[in-house]
């Protein structure tokens, strides 16, 4: 989960996304949240982040990108170990609403929304770096885009960072393209 949230908060900048900064004001925020299923403690029951939290999670965003573009393991460690030290308390096991075991990061009573979500998202990158390899923090393939994931996938073929926007504008452009070549006259060359 926490790969997903790197992932997820990176694709969400200006530099990315051609419509623009996703993450405009603290309802942009708030939407974010639940969009990836997420109740931060430091926003209370119910609470919403407010324009500090934004500022931070602002930040926070480009430290992510900067851990998920080095190309060196130990840079990963570094970056994601700082993440989780912000706000994290220590490691245990909880029982989950299946009563499976699951390991869980607590944080500190006081930690703010980024604190939380750079713990979320430091202890995902460790987890991804230790059972899936560096290989697997990329850059998007589509020309047009400068989006960064961490592909999770069993197979490991990931291509784009927003597969139901990258992945499909590519399908496109490549069936205009056939479509087109298909649709054009065959031309002969006539000698004199």
């Amino acid at each position: 989960m926490g790969a997903a949230i790197a992932t997820g908060l990176v694709n969400t900048s200006a530099e990315v996304r051609s419509v623009g900064e996703v993450l405009t004001d603290p309802d942009a925020l708030a939407r974010f949240l639940d969009e990836h299923g997420l109740r931060p403690a430091a926003l209370g029951d119910g609470g919403a982040p407010g324009p500090e939290d934004l500022a931070q999670v602002h930040a926070l965003r480009q430290e992510v990108r900067g851990i998920l573009e080095t190309e060196s393991e130990a840079a990963v460690v570094a970056g994601a170990t700082a993440l989780i030290g912000r706000g994290g308390m220590g490691l245990t096991l909880t029982r989950d609403d299946r009563d499976q075991w699951q390991w869980s990061v607590t944080t500190s009573p006081g930690a703010t929304l980024a604190e939380q979500l750079a713990v979320l998202v430091g202890t995902g990158l460790l987890g991804t770096l230790r059972t899936l390899s560096l290989d697997r923090f990329r850059h998007c393939t589509a020309p047009d885009c400068n989006g960064m994931f961490v592909d999770t996938s069993k197979a490991g073929r990931r291509r784009y960072c927003m597969p139901e926007v990258c992945g499909n504008r590519r399908n496109v452009a490549s069936y205009r393209a056939r479509r087109q070549t298909a649709a054009a006259p065959a031309r002969r060359t006539t000698r004199p």
